[in-house]
């Protein structure tokens, strides 16, 4: 019997060298559609950098009265941040409404922070001038509450931020009130602070300008006529957002 090696080593000699070639080719392609596993599956990338941590101290504007917890600007700066691609935990905040500089810094020297924090923010003032307090006052607590600060940020000064404190003037809440005083109070206990925070060589964002938008735009005012809306605090936070990202 002929065995089925031998016809195809007979018919391979009767073949022309372009007919075997092409049979070999042929043979050997691969069907469609097949994935041949190589035995080294796919690495596996697991992100163990710590989440950042961000500390922010305040009063009504930074607890957020009359706003929702999601609408906070800390709570949204963290959301942004974590859009941008930083790794956030939810923010701690130590702030209360009606706060004076005396209020934060007498809670901080009793309760102060075990731990370090990433970021730090700091805005007070707005009830020293609301209560006449004095500004020589305001200076020297708002110094020792800067100190503080940056001692809570681990003594990095770039992770720091000041925000200025805005102008309620424009708030139906203070119609009835002097409106021009309390513009012209808040610009100099502004001065106070940004001349303190520049000298510390800290960063500080002026938000009051966008405060003062809410005398032709209701949107940006809460519904009980005086604090910030949750619009008005999105746009502080899609300010302090990209500074806080760039001192990383």
């Amino acid at each position: 019997m002929v065995s089925i090696k031998t016809i195809l080593s007979e018919g391979f000699k009767k073949c022309s060298p372009l007919l075997i070639i092409f049979f070999l080719l042929a043979c050997s392609k691969e069907p469609a559609g097949v994935v041949y596993n190589t035995g080294n599956p796919p690495p596996v990338i697991i992100d163990s950098t710590p989440a950042k941590t961000y500390l922010a101290l305040g009063d009504s504007y930074t607890i957020g009265q009359s706003v929702a917890t999601n609408q906070r600007f800390p709570v949204q700066t963290v959301e942004l941040l974590s859009i941008l691609g930083i790794k956030m935990k939810q923010p701690d905040i130590i702030a209360t409404t009606g706060w004076t500089t005396a209020n934060l810094n007498s809670t901080l020297i009793n309760n102060s922070p075990a731990n370090t924090y990433d970021f730090v923010t700091l805005l007070i003032g707005v009830n020293n001038q609301y209560q006449g307090r004095s500004q020589e006052e305001y200076r020297v607590q708002f110094t020792e509450l800067l100190s503080k600060a940056v001692f809570y940020a681990g003594n990095k000064k770039r992770r720091v931020f000041v925000l200025s404190i805005p102008d309620y003037s424009v708030t139906p809440f203070a119609q009835n009130s002097d409106t021009a005083k309390i513009a012209r109070e808040i610009n100099e206990f502004n001065a106070i602070n940004k001349q303190i925070t520049d000298s510390a060589g800290i960063s500080y964002l002026d938000i009051t300008p966008i405060s003062r938008e809410a005398r032709n735009n209701p949107s940006l005012i809460a519904t009980d006529g005086l604090h910030p809306s949750g619009l008005q605090y999105q746009r502080w936070a899609a300010l302090l957002a990209p500074l806080m990202k760039a001192a990383l």
